[in-house]
């Protein structure tokens, strides 16, 4: 009779270990002094000081199905980076800095050059913002994910202080609304695409060159989610609310930091628009309006702030537009486009 292991069932812990072992060096430049156990430890230890009134202020999210074109390609490149910038750009909104990342890696069989190129991305993610990329987990679980297949998510925490904390209860009528503009779809939207292409069924669109587009759509559609708090970190001392425009676009999320009785009215022709929208609604036939209600449209931060500082801030935050301004509205809480 043949000795039952672990192995056989599906778990390499052999080979886990020695993922490891290749990720431990790899994350190890992301740490600095304030990081006492990290990789390997059951508890990640991270010594919290410099606030007098610190709030803590975290983050969790996925990839999303960006994730299954990644399979579909091999490429995973940017992965790690979507991961650590979806979180971090939500924990920077109300100001804070982000301090750790800890990610999760779900497999149905351990691919280590995978796990490694992913690890790549996240520590290169976490160093571009002084982040610790401190810890994680990569778990194999056989029967769970088809071949190939796949999961990962991930945890920011940042800090800020409680005194300056960004108050979006001081956003009135007659402030000027900013843009940073986005590099494409980031990390949603995904599924919709999908549905467009018949991707589930066929992947060769991905690899088709697009003139539009100068590169391939698989290429235009992988590119990863960038980092916002470098950019951003100079105005939040001045500016009185910030949104992260994630899933459902504008109309769903710069309402998230707007008060009661004022909305946000937009000049959609104020910004440029990446040819991969124009590229995604030609090609599903989509409406204006579910474009607008799906992707960010070509913003990837909406920032308010008074009309008399609008110049200010415009001049520290590298390539922002003014793109709108906030509005009187008894109903409150829209996005006029």
């Amino acid at each position: 009779m043949t000795e039952r292991t672990y192995r056989l069932a599906g778990v390499d812990l052999d080979a886990s270990q020695k993922v490891k072992r290749r990720i431990s060096d790899i994350v190890a430049k992301t740490h600095g002094p304030e990081v006492l156990a990290g990789v390997g430890a059951f508890g990640a230890l991270y010594a919290f000081s410099g606030y007098t009134d610190p709030v803590l202020v975290a983050s969790t999210d996925p990839v999303g199905t960006k994730l299954k074109l990644a399979v579909m390609t091999d490429r995973y490149e940017g992965i790690g980076e979507d991961l650590v910038n979806a979180c971090v750009n939500d924990v920077i909104v109300c100001g804070a800095k982000p301090m750790l990342f800890m990610d999760y890696i779900n497999m149905g069989s351990l691919r280590a050059d995978v796990v490694e190129t992913l690890v790549e991305g996240m520590a290169r993610a976490c160093e571009d913002v002084g982040c610790a990329l401190i810890g994680g987990e990569t778990a194999e679980m056989p029967g769970v994910f088809a071949e190939g297949s796949f999961d990962v998510s991930g945890f920011a925490l940042g800090a800020v202080e409680r005194s300056e904390i960004i108050d979006t209860s001081r956003i009135e009528a007659g402030d000027a609304l900013i843009g940073v503009p986005s590099n494409g779809l980031h990390t949603n939207g995904y599924s919709l695409v999908r549905h467009v292409y018949g991707l589930d069924d066929d992947p060769s669109p991905l690899s088709e060159y697009r003139p539009d587009l100068g590169e391939t759509l698989g290429e235009a559609l992988l590119r990863p989610h960038p980092p916002y708090y470098n950019r951003l970190r100079h105005v939040f001392g001045i500016v009185k609310g910030v949104a992260h425009v994630t899933g459902g676009g504008l109309i769903e999320n710069v309402p998230r930091m707007l008060p009661e009785g004022v909305s946000a009215k937009f000049d959609t022709l104020s910004w440029p628009l990446p040819p991969i929208f124009f590229q995604i609604q030609e090609d599903g036939g989509i409406s204006r309006e579910e474009m607008y209600r799906v992707f960010n449209m070509g913003l990837g931060m909406v920032i308010a702030c008074d009309r008399s500082l609008a110049d200010e801030a415009l001049a520290l935050i590298p390539g922002a537009l003014e793109v709108g301004e906030v509005v009187t509205d008894s109903g409150g809480g829209r996005v006029i486009l």
